[in-house]
Order: C-alpha cells, then sequence, then structure tokens
C-alpha cells in the first residue's frame, strides 16, 4: 500500500520522544457516530478496520471539508503514527472531528493530537534545511517557547504571520512616543520624574486621583526616564513578541494587562501615598510566567544556553527593581509627595506566577476548559473586587495623609 509523504517538519515527534496519553474519556454523541461509521464503512469494504490515510483525504475532498492543508497534514502523521498508511476506527472519529473544526485549541484538537501512548518518530524540526529567514524565525520561536517536539512541528507549520504580534508592538511604539513627547515637553529624558510637572500629565496614577479609574492602566506609558524606558522596552520585546506570536495577542494581552492592573491596586493597597509610572507590571508578569514555564518544563525546553539566557533575565529584573527600590526611597524632589513605588513589579510577578503560567502551559487547548485557570481567574478577580473597596473606604477609615494633588 502506498504510503503518505509527510514532510519531515510535520513528522509529529523526534525519535524517543512520547505523546502523553489522553486522560479525558469523553464519549462522542451517538447521532454523528452512527453517521461516521457508515461512512468508514463505506471506504472499508473488506471490513478490516483500517482504512488508508489516501482514502482518508478522498472522503475529506468529497464531503466538502475546508481544513487547512497544514493541519491535515499533522493529524495524519499523528494517527498514522506508525507509518503504515493506516488509519483506524478511532483515529478516523478524531479526525473528522478535528476537522469540522479550525481551532487549535478545541478539544476535537486535543484529542488528536493526545491519543494513543505511542512513540510518533521522525526527524527533529532541528534537521530541517533549506529554510527561509522567516521560517528559521519562526523555528526559533518555537524552541525559545514550547517545551513538546510536537507542538513545535504543529506551530511551525501552521504560523503565517498573519496577524503579526500587534499588540507587543503596538503598545511598545506607544510607551516610546509618550516617553519622547514628555522628553521634549520637560526637556529631559533622564529622571524625567524630578521635573515638577512630570505628574501633572493625566496619565500617571497618584493616590489623590485614585478615582480617575483610567490611571490604573494608563500609568504605564509614562517612565521615570530613559534607563526605566530602556530595561522595560528590552524585556517586553524580547519576550512579549515570541510569546504572542506563539499564543497570540488575545492571550498574552490578558496576561500584560492583568499584571499592569494588579501593579496598581497593589500599590494603592500596600504603598498607598506613592505614585505608579512605568510598565514593570505588565513586563514582570509576561517574563515571569516565561521563566516558570522554562523551569517546569526544563528537560522538554530546547532553546540554546538557557540556563545562562536566564540567569540574565533574572539580572535584568533584579537590576530594575533595585533602580525601582532606590528611586521609591531615594529623597523626592518635590516633598511631601514620595518618588513612585515599586510594588507595581512585585504585583507584575505575582500574576505571571499564576495566571501567566496557566496561559502559557496550554498552548494546545482553550483557556475556559481549563479548570486551574478559572481558579486563577476567580482570585485575580476577588483581587481586584477588594482592591477597589480598599481604595474607596480605607483611605479614609485609616486617615491616611496624602501628598497633595499635581
Amino acid at each position: 500500500m502506498e504510503k503518505v509523504n509527510i514532510s519531515p517538519a510535520v513528522a509529529a515527534n523526534a525519535e524517543g520522544e512520547e505523546i502523553e496519553v489522553l486522560e479525558s474519556t469523553e464519549v462522542i454523541p451517538v447521532a454523528p457516530e452512527e453517521q461516521w461509521k457508515s461512512l468508514f464503512d463505506k471506504y472499508d469494504p473488506e471490513n478490516s478496520g483500517f482504512i488508508s490515510t489516501e482514502r482518508f483525504r478522498d472522503l475529506l475532498a468529497t464531503h466538502g471539508s475546508e481544513l487547512d492543508p497544514h493541519k491535515l497534514e499533522v493529524l495524519l502523521a499523528l494517527a498514522d503514527g506508525n507509518a503504515d498508511g493506516k488509519i483506524c476506527y478511532q483515529d478516523f472519529v478524531n479526525l473528522v472531528r478535528c476537522s469540522c473544526d479550525h481551532n487549535k485549541r478545541s478539544n476535537s484538537f486535543r484529542r488528536a493530537i493526545l491519543q494513543g501512548s505511542r512513540q510518533l518518530k521522525g526527524c527533529s524540526l532541528r534537521d530541517e534545511v533549506g529554510l527561509g529567514l522567516s521560517q528559521r524565525l519562526v523555528r526559533h520561536v518555537a524552541y525559545e517557547t514550547l517545551p513538546r517536539e510536537v507542538d513545535r512541528k504543529w506551530y511551525f507549520d501552521s504560523y503565517t504571520y498573519c496577524p503579526p504580534p500587534w499588540f507587543i508592538l503596538a503598545i511598545t511604539i506607544a510607551e516610546v512616543a509618550v516617553f519622547m513627547y514628555y522628553g521634549l515637553q520637560l526637556d529631559r529624558l533622564v529622571l524625567q520624574v524630578s521635573s515638577p510637572s512630570f505628574l501633572k500629565s493625566p496619565l500617571p496614577y497618584h493616590p489623590q486621583l485614585r478615582a480617575q479609574a483610567w490611571r490604573y492602566l494608563s500609568y504605564i506609558f509614562m517612565h521615570t526616564g530613559i534607563e526605566h524606558l530602556s530595561l522595560n522596552m528590552a524585556m517586553q520585546l524580547l519576550v512579549g513578541v515570541p510569546l504572542e506570536m506563539v499564543h497570540g495577542a488575545l492571550r498574552i494581552g490578558l496576561v500584560y494587562v492583568c499584571g499592569v492592573l494588579a501593579g496598581s491596586l497593589a500599590v494603592s493597597v500596600t504603598d498607598m501615598t506613592a505614585p505608579v509610572v512605568g510598565s514593570s507590571g505588565g513586563v514582570y508578569a509576561l517574563v515571569s510566567a516565561h521563566l516558570a514555564n522554562v523551569v517546569m518544563n526544563w528537560s522538554g525546553m530546547k532553546c540554546q544556553f538557557k540556563l545562562f539566557r536566564m540567569a540574565m533575565a533574572l539580572v535584568c529584573m533584579s537590576v530594575e527593581f533595585g533602580r525601582a527600590v532606590w528611586l521609591r526611597f531615594y529623597p523626592p524632589a518635590f516633598p511631601p509627595c514620595p518618588n513612585p513605588s515599586f510594588v507595581a513589579h512585585l504585583g507584575g510577578v505575582v500574576v505571571g506566577l499564576t495566571l501567566g503560567v496557566v496561559v502559557l502551559q496550554n498552548y494546545e487547548q482553550r483557556l475556559q476548559e481549563q479548570s486551574l485557570f478559572w481558579i486563577f481567574f476567580c482570585v485575580y478577580t476577588l483581587f481586584v473586587l477588594c482592591a477597589v473597596f480598599w481604595n474607596i473606604f480605607a483611605y479614609s477609615l485609616l486617615d491616611v495623609r496624602l501628598p497633595p494633588p499635581p
């Protein structure tokens, strides 16, 4: 029997690696199963219990399935793990259900990817030759962010740069543009926070202006100086862009915005007299989530020099955090208003180590199907509600002496 030609990029896993076994035993609805059984029997006139992968392709073409060819190649490679050109009935059901759902994070895709307890053998994605610059970049990103070879190959074959990683790029451009605008307006780039007009902008969070709700998010567009902006932008681009290329703008945007909001709320609860500026809450959420994901999947992560690069990331985070702590306790230029708080960094780290880790660990599945995601999301929502009530009532009850408004 003629075997299906599967490119090395989609021959689903490197030798010796195992695909984890699906624990779910979800039952397929009765009516579709009867329909698919009749289709299977039609293409298996010998009642052998198997159909060829070529016949499965014909079946999809005959019944008008609009399946992405990249997805078809990957799933056929997975279904035909022994490379014998045959698909059994259960593999057939999983593939048909997956062909009806174009979302790679659907239940049917997860069943097709995790079926088996088999070893899928093939050459590693690193062994691919003759790749263009854009393909090499995609392969590099896959090894930077994904711990399983099957996920790396699926991502390599399906990524199209459409849409591009627009969220991180747009946020970065906006932050640099705002910084340059105020740099010209205040006539300084280093330690802009020392200018008497710095906090008069409508963007920074200030405890006297905490009723202006947009400030809990808009503070990310202001930075204390070029040294603050440079470290944040470097970490944001080097970590955020690859993560968005793999996980999409919605997921990375969720982690980033949650880190930003948690940062300002944490300051309003624990450092009640201090203002907040800088994107460190969102940046630290992304970086912390990525580093935690690398540690938790250490043996599977195949990025080069991962120990050295992880150490460098921790050094950059420590330098930026140390700078923020020093600035907070340095005598302010215009007392009694203190310098910006460093607590937003810690809020971002907590979000990254909880919500962010769950988001990055589940590349192949929808977040709403993850119980752990809902647990952390509910805890985060509870924290936000408690912080809102704290901002409404605690300042007056505790008789906190706030600095005058800017």
